[in-house]
């Protein structure tokens, strides 16, 4: 008798098809509420590190900042560097450690875009900095007595600038040979945010002035200052939130493709 092709196996059964890999959104949801919840845990620590590091520049500036351009830029500059400390500096650990410790192969044996892995934890890392920055911003405004009314602008700041910092941190992290490495490449990068963010840049070097149009945290800084001038310039403001965008978008797209190389190395 001629076998029925379309019979199942030796078991009765018809070949089990593979399930399809999940959705670039529902898989950023499950990694991102996944890397919250830890962080919440590991990182409530660190984060009050970082407040009370901004807090505490705030409060040494002010024995030598009166007002004006330099007082906005300190606060502005000291309110970004929260987000930098973690979405920057931990992140590039965080994925250093993972690299280094066969955490990554996990990773790519789940049936998740790459994208996902990376945004997801990215995107939870900058939540993770609200707090602190809201409490800088507003300590500082009061400390260098600046208007509250353009606060709301930190709805922008913090995601935009969180992304553009956290994109560098998982890229740092990914591509660094070596856990080490990547911690040393986090702090340097803090650091340069610190230097660099809480001066005005006009009065900076040309050569400085250069490496701090570098750096994706200066746009979230510039975008938060304007909004402390007694009449701030908006279309100044959107073009910095822009620009800061732009810049998310390309370290977050960098950080992606780290991540596909780092998990077939």
């Amino acid at each position: 008798m001629a076998e029925d092709p379309e019979a199942g196996t030796a078991g009765g059964e018809g070949p089990v098809a593979l399930a399809a890999p999940a959705r670039l959104w529902p898989a950023l949801g499950a990694v991102y509420r996944a890397q919250l919840s830890r962080a919440r845990v590991a990182r409530i620590p660190l984060l009050f590190v970082a407040t009370f590091q901004s807090l505490g520049i705030m409060i040494l500036m002010r024995g030598v900042v009166d007002g004006g351009a330099e007082a906005r830029a300190v606060v502005a500059g000291s309110s970004v560097l929260v987000v930098a400390f973690v979405a920057l500096n931990l992140l590039a650990q965080y994925f250093g450690q993972l690299r280094a410790s066969g955490g990554l192969d996990h990773y790519a044996t789940l049936p998740v875009p790459p994208a996902s892995v990376v945004l997801g934890t990215a995107a939870a890392y900058a939540s993770f900095t609200v707090p602190g920055v809201a409490v800088c911003a507003v300590v500082g405004s009061l400390l260098f007595q600046l208007p509250l009314a353009g606060l709301w602008v930190l709805v922008a700041v913090i995601p935009l600038a969180g992304a553009a910092l956290a994109g560098l941190g998982a890229a740092l992290g990914l591509l660094a040979p070596r856990p080490e490495l990547a911690t040393l490449c986090g702090q340097l990068g803090m650091s340069a945010a610190l230097l660099l963010g809480v001066l005005p840049g006009d009065d900076l070097p040309l050569l400085v002035q250069w490496a701090r149009d570098v750096l994706p945290s200066t746009y979230g800084v510039e975008a938060l200052a304007h909004t402390f001038e007694a009449r701030p310039d908006w279309s100044v403001v959107a073009l910095d939130l822009g620009v800061c965008a732009a810049v998310g978008v390309l370290s977050l797209a960098v950080a992606t493709r780290a991540y596909r190389w780092a998990t077939v190395r």
